[in-house]
């Protein structure tokens, strides 16, 4: 079937005026006039619909009453002559000569047209991206990936595919799943009670990782600059609105960079996709504006054009302890010491500083090992960059690159040393100062469109409880 996508005939709507096509797409509802029809088909090329008309006298009583008889949710394939219509709300519509209906649609179809809450829709993972909703969020999160992309491959950056399964945690919080072929209820054990991971699959413990930045700084120490997009796990036992099981991460790694560079290409980074979204989803975003969050778009453009603020955490809590002092309260009281919380994070990119900022140097104790310790000994060269709206949206750093400092810092978290045996032969075999950062990929989508819930950003959320679909 040559088919012709919506989204053309809006691009190209005066050429295309007048001449004869055929479409196929989902019924989003229909108008019966007893002698005239109006179809809305949507066929997921673009956000806008497609109007289509039904003439009885043209089609015939037979395959009229066939059509206007199909439910929501119906496919259909449709022929008809593009009619340019400048005068009323929608710039054109599908005069139908032929129709088919290529799938019915059963009358419990769950999509209606009358609202349905986003509790009822999580429940319906598999339709709910026919939504008005859902088809924004999904588009965008397309099209954000496809920026993040094509900033770095604009830049010469190559592109990684670290592993899912690793035996490292790279975060050293042991938040992780484990992998495993083992008998669960029955798993061999060694002479002293343990699990005898000798005979599982891999020969040792493994599990999904949470992180691709140790493998990326391995490539990085080879190509330059690189990075990784793929799918982290968590196994935090937190039923938040920001925490999933299953998410995206985006982290590159830079060698022969400090974290001034490390900052530079994150500001970059952040602003290259929020332009390159507001240009190829403006109807998406007019959507979310209108209907999420009125004042999406202000606070997209304010990022976009702002040059990021950048404060150290010691002066970062100063200034949050002279806020607190002249009268502002937080739910969590600050300290130097204490790791930043949202409202903090908030507080300095909506009050203080008027735009994103970059917080830098923060104590070594609540920071990862891999993070490269300052001179005062007390703090390490890592940077979170906040955002207005919603506080972190990237936390980076420069790497560690001495090796007895790196042992150092392991041994006094308890780290198995011989378990990142690579990672420190990184710093024996031609080791340089390098710098990465992660992008939280639903984060970002969350602020691209407002939607305020993780689960709304995931095509099928992997949540504490939960891994339907």
């Amino acid at each position: 079937m040559d088919r012709t996508r919506i989204a053309r005939l809006y691009a190209d709507k005066e050429a295309l005026g007048g001449s004869t096509l055929t479409v196929a797409g989902w019924v989003r509802s229909t108008r019966d006039m007893k002698n005239f029809a109006f179809v809305t088909l949507n066929d997921g090329s673009c956000f806008k619909d497609l109007q289509v008309v039904l003439n009885r006298d043209r089609l015939g009583d037979e395959t009229y009453n066939h059509i206007v008889s199909q439910g929501v949710g119906s496919a259909l394939v449709v022929t008809g002559e593009l009619a340019l219509t400048p005068d009323r709300p929608q710039p054109f519509e599908l005069q139908a000569t032929e129709l088919a209906v290529e799938g019915a649609s059963a009358p419990d179809y769950p999509m209606q047209k009358k609202r349905a809450t986003r509790e009822f829709l999580r429940t319906q993972q598999h339709l709910r991206s026919r939504t008005n909703l859902f088809r924004a969020v999904f588009r965008v999160r397309s099209e954000a990936a496809f920026a993040i992309h094509r900033f770095f491959q604009e830049r010469g950056f190559v592109y990684v595919n670290t592993p899912i399964i690793t035996s490292s945690d790279a975060e050293g919080a042991g938040e992780m799943f484990r992998v495993t072929t083992l008998d669960v209820e029955n798993p061999p054990r060694t002479e002293d009670g343990n699990i005898d991971w000798s005979q599982d699959f891999f020969g040792r413990p493994t599990n999904l990782t949470v992180s691709g930045q140790l493998q990326a700084e391995n490539f990085a120490l080879a190509f330059g600059d690189v990075y990784t997009f793929g799918p982290t796990f968590r196994a935090e036992d937190s039923n938040t609105r920001r925490h999933a099981a299953e998410f995206w991460m985006v982290e590159p790694e830079m060698a022969f960079c400090d974290l001034a560079g490390d900052m530079d290409v994150a500001e970059a980074m952040l602003k290259y996709v929020l332009n390159y979204v507001m240009s190829s989803c403006a109807d998406e975003l007019a959507f979310f504006s209108k209907f999420v969050d009125k004042g999406l778009l202000d606070r997209l453009r304010h990022v976009a054009t702002s040059d990021f603020a950048r404060v150290s955490y010691t002066e970062a809590v100063s200034i949050l302890k002279a806020a607190q002092a002249s009268g502002t309260t937080f739910e969590f009281p600050v300290s130097w010491g204490v790791d930043l919380q949202t409202e903090h994070e908030r507080y300095l990119t909506e009050r203080h500083f008027g735009c994103p900022v970059f917080v830098t140097d923060y104590p070594a104790a609540i920071k990862a090992f891999y993070m490269r310790l300052n001179d005062d000994g007390k703090t390490v060269a890592a940077a979170d960059c906040l955002v207005p709206g919603i506080g972190e949206i990237i936390g980076g750093s420069q790497r560690e690159e001495r090796l007895d400092v790196l042992e150092g810092r392991m041994r006094d978290l308890g780290l198995d040393l011989d378990q990142y045996r690579y990672y420190r032969d990184l710093r024996r075999f031609g080791g340089c100062r390098h710098a990465g950062f992660g992008l939280g990929f639903e984060r970002l989508v969350m602020y691209l469109t407002g939607v305020d819930n993780i689960r709304d950003v995931l095509p099928h959320p992997r949540t504490v409880g939960n891994a339907e679909f």
